[in-house]
């Protein structure tokens, strides 16, 4: 390691997600151990530009492993995205000593890191989105507690579907991607879902399957459709069109944002946020925090941003046999 890290920046930036502060507590408790001194960067990136930023210690971090949110704030920052923003960004840490950034988020948080690296801020991206879009890394954090509030308020909405002989509709997170859905409709034992990865031939993967279902015996359907396959309202339409049965479309929106950790994602944030500082305490820089084949490893950002991410196939063939 050429320089000793005395002092680093924490961030997080991009959408929330729950685990966030496990990965922030981690990250602090692991410097501090270390003697290195922690600066909690507000706000992402426009904190970082706007010097909106504040000491933390081994103790400003207690008891925030058990909460949703993050206790940094998050935001979307267009002027990062400039070459202007990021300058100002990059001035910041060398004005402030920083000699080494972690920044927890999705795809724009590491293009953030990614630039502020090639300025000469060392830097470490954490995976922290309920998408689980990540190309680079099999999990990212907040998604197991996304899934779970998911299924439990689908559980739910079934006992009125089922009192009511309905088709409930139910749109659930992921951007462009469907992990989410995936992962949910398969715990909830939808009877279809709609994925932006996979074509759907609407008649036999949904209607079919329902009127089967009904033959069978089952007088209510879930149909869950991910944000990135188009409109829940169009779907229920259609379906109430082929089938006359009653359709109701539910929209669960930043609700799966909220909400305490699982256990699963405090214990991969307190992993992940470990990791990143120990990357930095060896020199790297310009690396992404990755959980591939169990391990928590690290990648270069470039080759991480390069990848393709695809849905679990076995679990999308096991969801589409057992759906019926």
């Amino acid at each position: 390691m050429d320089k000793q890290i005395r002092r680093i920046g924490v961030l997080t930036s991009g959408g929330d997600a729950p685990g966030m502060n496990a990965f922030i507590r981690s990250v602090v408790r692991t410097a501090s151990a270390h003697d290195i001194s922690v600066l909690g960067i507000r706000r992402g990136y426009s904190g970082l530009i706007n010097g909106d930023i504040i000491e933390m210690t081994a103790r400003s971090v207690d008891g925030i492993i058990r909460k949703g949110g993050t206790m940094l704030y998050t935001a979307r920052c267009k002027e990062m995205m400039t070459e202007e923003g990021q300058q100002k960004a990059a001035d910041t840490c060398k004005y402030l000593g920083i000699d080494g950034l972690i920044c927890c988020g999705g795809d724009g948080t590491f293009r953030g890191a990614q630039a502020l690296s090639r300025k000469g801020v060392p830097c470490i991206g954490v995976p922290g989105t309920i998408d689980n879009d990540i190309v680079c890394t099999d999990y990212t954090i907040g998604f197991d507690t996304a899934c779970n509030t998911a299924i439990e308020c689908i559980d739910k909405l079934r006992d009125t579907m089922q009192s009511h002989e309905r088709c409930s509709v139910v749109e659930v997170m992921g951007r462009r991607a469907g992990h989410l859905a995936l992962h949910v409709g398969c715990a909830v034992g939808a009877t279809a879902i709609c994925l932006p990865e996979r074509e759907l031939n609407f008649d036999m993967d949904i209607i079919e399957k329902m009127r089967i279902g009904r033959i069978k015996g089952r007088n209510h359907h879930i149909i869950i459709v991910a944000e990135g396959y188009g409109s829940a309202q169009e779907v229920a339409d259609r379906i109430h069109e082929a089938t006359g049965i009653d359709t109701r479309v539910t929209i669960l929106g930043h609700i799966q944002r909220g909400g305490s950790p699982s256990a699963r994602d405090r214990v991969m944030a307190t992993r992940m946020g470990y990791e990143a500082v120990k990357a930095l305490e060896m020199g790297k820089t310009n690396r992404v925090i990755a959980f591939d084949d169990n391990c928590v490893t690290d990648i270069d950002i470039e080759e991480g941003l390069s990848r393709q991410k695809d849905l679990d196939q076995p679990l999308f063939e096991a969801q589409q046999t057992v759906a019926i």
